[in-house]
């Protein structure tokens, strides 16, 4: 399927999803926000597809932030729908049942970042930066980031990078719990020596950066694919209750796990010696 705003590749079951507005640093319209919900309903449904990674196209942005230009046409009814929009797409990424991992290759501010924090992991190029800036154009995020960073990162500094508008570095996000790595990924000459640019800084090997996130799905990818979806919905579903209500969905998911071929491979190839062969059944 092609899209006017994605690019789409699947191999070796591992999605591959580029937001392609390069010439825009990737910023969300409606458009892609309605491209992506559309392009998850497919990823959820297609058994070829068992986890998928989101990234940039070009090598300065992941997602810069929302169309400005378009927020700027808004008023308090169309304003709300096109956040209530954007939502609905990114829970379509949160909830799916399958691992994605957001490829932050560069900018990932305002909707940028709320896109890489609806992806399970998040893991980062080591020139990216992240930020909430909205409150500096009198708005606050609205693709969930006031939900979202709070859970990951905590309320004193989610409220810190919220009501700031300040833009971090990756080493920083990594320290606070924003993303889960940091790679670095630097193009190299035939010698193996890293080549650097006019102004004397590393460039960056965007090729290089996304090998790493997929051996780093693979790897994920090797467990059980049920079992997988039911640790997401877990999680997500135990955040939103308390730990009396989180603890009955994880026993009441645990036995439905029983149901399945899988377990049983699982444990037999544990007691056998052997590497598992799930699947997803």
């Amino acid at each position: 399927m092609e899209f006017d705003n994605l690019l789409y590749d699947v191999k070796d079951g591992i999605a591959t999803i580029t937001i392609n507005r390069p010439e825009a640093l990737n910023a969300l319209n409606s458009d892609t926000t309605s491209e992506l919900a559309k392009l998850f309903d497919i990823i959820a449904s297609d058994d070829n597809v068992l986890g998928a990674i989101l990234i940039g196209a070009g090598g300065k942005a992941f997602v810069a932030g929302a169309d400005i230009k378009e927020l700027s046409t808004k008023d308090p009814v169309s304003g709300r729908e096109f956040v209530l929009a954007g939502q609905e797409a990114l829970n379509k990424i949160e909830n799916l049942p399958k691992p994605v991992i957001a490829a932050v290759n560069g900018f990932a501010l305002g909707g940028g970042c709320e896109l890489a924090m609806a992806c399970h992991l998040r893991v980062a190029a080591a020139h990216a930066k992240f930020g909430q800036p909205e409150v500096g154009l009198g708005l606050i995020p609205g693709y969930g980031g006031t939900q979202r960073l709070p859970r990951l990162v905590g309320k004193g500094r989610a409220l810190e990078l919220l009501l700031g508008g300040g833009i971090i570095n990756a080493a920083e996000a990594f320290r606070i719990g924003l993303v889960n790595a940091v790679v670095e990924t630097y193009k190299k000459d035939e010698t193996g020596k890293e080549i650097t640019n006019e102004k004397g800084r590393k460039v960056f090997d965007r090729d290089d950066f996304l090998s790493n996130i997929q051996e780093m799905l693979k790897g994920i990818l090797t467990k059980a694919p049920i079992a997988l979806g039911y640790v997401i919905e877990a999680v997500n579903r135990g955040l939103e209750t308390d730990l009396s209500s989180g603890l009955k969905l994880e026993a009441d998911l645990f036995g439905q796990l029983y149901t399945t071929e899988d377990v049983h491979e699982g444990m037999n190839a544990y007691l056998e010696k052997r590497r598992a062969e799930f699947r997803g059944k």
